[in-house]
């Protein structure tokens, strides 16, 4: 069922979506740090993709049953979304205040499934309070000032082990050792995580949600606690029988994305170690920088997207900015200049900023009020999904197949990226007829 909702100015929309700054800072560091880490503490390139396995199967099982368990929550004093932003905050701002301090690779890998819980149970229930919370018309504001934020944290991350490495990183590499330069990074993205949530939960009021809506979560209430229990597998089992053609034809597109993606991020840096010769924390500086520029692109780009879609359609749009993504991957194995390999992240930032936008624009206006928290946690079910069959499948391609060449796993991700543009093509924009 419809509301009519007030629209809000920019700056509402802007504080409402402050503590996406956080969720993004962990995610830029997960981006950009994470991996070295890995390596640092011992582990093999073949192995990255399985060690990252935590953010897919945590998203699945996680964000669907946040989603759904959010719909049917309401409290006068914390509201419907704000309860799970505040407990996946402080679970996420724990996390990175101990992963630096991480002795030995496994307990790394364990407190990197912790914080992919607290990430995930922070991260859906925000994606449906700006569907909550505006009316059509601003939908695509909303959200693309999300993707903004998106581009500022993880600029704020990469920029920050930048800087710090440039400050206090003149030790060598030591096998087993973690650096002290790389702690402060995370000691700001616990602060974040936890102060940018608080800004936007005392910065704006929830809409309360309809009688009919309040009578379901009042007959929730009554139900025992096994059947409570039972509830969202049921609400999600329901919502994937019912849902929109439209969902299924961007599962498509999310299939190839989110590999490329997932290739991306954990082979730049065995990358720049093969084409530049540079030791695993140079490869990660040269990895940093380029996260630098695509996301200070994105932070630049995100809005000026808005406009863009109006006038050319979110599919056109969405579907240019993933050719450009591809024609990025397949640049920047073959340029070893570390000043001229940044340009083709340009293209990469504007990739991302459609990314983080565009489709939940396009899919909050399909899905009903009543069921956007477990929509939008299917939604997000299709980016874990490609990501674990990722790190199951890709290691081994990457030993067996790739022949462990960090320059063909790159080429890889290009050409999946040019495989989703085109199945992007496929998407209707006639949004309110395609069920």
């Amino acid at each position: 069922m419809r509301i009519s909702k007030p629209s809000l100015s920019f700056w509402q929309i802007f504080n409402m979506n402050v503590g996406f700054l956080g969720i993004q800072y962990s995610f830029g560091l997960q981006q950009t740090a994470i991996n070295p880490i890995f390596l640092f503490l011992g582990a093999s390139e073949d192995m990255l993709p399985i060690l990252n396995i935590a953010g897919p199967v945590t998203g699945l099982i996680v964000q669907p049953i946040i989603g759904a368990l959010s719909d049917k929550t309401w409290s006068l004093k914390w509201g419907r979304r704000k309860p799970y932003f505040l407990i996946g905050a402080l679970l996420g701002s724990i996390c990175l205040f101990a992963f630096p301090h991480s002795p030995v690779l496994w307990f790394a890998v364990g407190l990197l499934w912790i914080l992919d819980v607290g990430n995930n149970v922070a991260m859906e229930p925000y994606r449906a309070f700006v569907g909550d919370k505006l009316p059509e018309k601003q939908l695509s504001l909303g959200y693309q000032m999300q993707s903004l934020f998106c581009g500022l944290g993880t600029l704020l991350a990469t920029g920050s082990i930048l800087l710090f490495q440039y400050l206090f990183g003149e030790e060598a590499d030591v096998a087993g050792t973690i650096p002290q330069w790389i702690y402060y990074s995370f000691y700001i993205g616990a602060i974040l995580s936890l102060t940018t949530i608080l800004w936007s939960v005392f910065k704006t009021a929830e809409i309360p949600p309809s009688d009919e809506e309040l009578k379901e979560i009042y007959k929730i209430k009554q139900l025992s606690l096994l059947n409570k229990m039972a509830k969202p597998f049921i609400e999600i089992s329901e919502a994937v029988k019912e849902m929109p053609k439209f969902m299924w034809k961007i599962g498509a597109v999310y299939l190839f994305q989110w590999y490329a993606l997932f290739v991306y991020w954990q082979f730049s840096t065995p990358l720049f170690m093969k084409t530049m010769g540079y030791s695993i924390s140079e490869a990660g500086s040269q990895s940093a920088a380029m996260s630098l520029t695509y996301n200070t692109t994105t932070m630049l780009i995100a809005l000026i997207l808005v406009p863009l879609t109006l006038k050319f359609g979110n599919k056109k749009m969405y579907a240019f900015s993933l050719f450009g993504t591809a024609l990025a991957l397949f640049c920047i194995p073959f340029i070893t200049d570390p000043w001229l390999v940044t340009m083709p992240m340009i293209l990469f930032g504007i990739g991302w900023a459609a990314m983080m936008g565009i489709p939940y624009t396009m899919v909050s206006k399909i899905v009903p009020q009543e069921r956007r928290g477990v929509y939008m946690g299917i939604l997000n079910m299709m980016i874990v999904i490609p990501m674990g069959i990722e790190t199951l499948t890709f290691g081994p391609i990457y030993k067996y197949l790739l022949s462990d060449n960090a320059v063909f796993a790159m080429l890889f991700a290009g050409v999946f990226f040019a495989i989703a543009a085109l199945l992007a093509l496929r998407l209707n924009e006639t949004l309110n007829t395609d069920k």
